[in-house]
């Protein structure tokens, strides 16, 4: 019962701290990576969440939600943390390249660690609805819808992008190194990534109301 009632403020309470040292913490505090440190507390409070989940009754949550509303919602969740922190270390990417800039290579890997993580939660909140009917013709218009919703999100960031490097005077593009761009153009897909997760989260959720 004690586990109950503080489990969820636990959770929440950790889940800020990490956003904290991922978005406006030092880069290091004591010598230690802030970026990994926060990637593996906003970890810790998925797999905890993920573990109240499956010790509850079999089919209480399979009545609520699909296992495609619940991997878009996961995939918003995890996108939006990692644009975030994406563009809160931008800065780093205006310095030299990769194999001399410690920071942004931190950063990348920082990036790459979030998205393992959240392909092996995803297959652990799969397994939820192993035995079950995973896909049907809803589930599928849903995806199709989504995936609009992504592509023109991403064409509209890719055109903005070229947009802002086409008509801007030479003296104010100082910053648009090689780097600088290629993260743009990296950026500019988890955006389209975050509009389809949220455009397939919405249509569920009105389709459940």
């Amino acid at each position: 019962m004690l586990m109950r009632r503080w489990g969820f403020p636990a959770l929440l309470l950790v889940a800020g701290l990490a956003t904290w040292l991922l978005l406006a913490g030092p880069s290091k505090l004591l010598g230690v990576d802030t970026g990994q440190t926060g990637i593996a507390l906003l970890v810790t409070v998925a797999w905890m969440s993920l573990l109240a989940i499956h010790r509850m009754p079999r089919g209480e949550i399979e009545r609520a939600v699909s296992l495609g509303e619940c991997k878009a919602w996961s995939g918003v969740v995890f996108m939006a943390v990692a644009i975030a922190y994406f563009l809160s270390k931008l800065h780093v990417f205006l310095e030299a390249s990769i194999p001399h800039n410690p920071e942004a290579a931190a950063v990348g890997r920082n990036l790459v660690l979030l998205l393992i993580a959240w392909s092996v939660l995803s297959a652990v909140i799969a397994s939820r609805w192993k035995g079950e009917v995973e896909e049907d013709e809803r589930d599928r218009e849903i995806a199709r819808r989504g995936n609009g919703w992504g592509r023109g999100a991403l064409t509209f960031a890719v055109i903005g992008i070229a947009a802002m490097l086409a008509f801007s005077p030479d003296a104010k593009l100082q910053w648009a190194t090689h780097l600088m761009i290629a993260n743009l153009l990296v950026f500019a897909l988890m955006w389209g990534c975050l509009f389809e997760y949220a455009a397939i989260g919405v249509a569920y959720w009105r389709d459940r109301h």
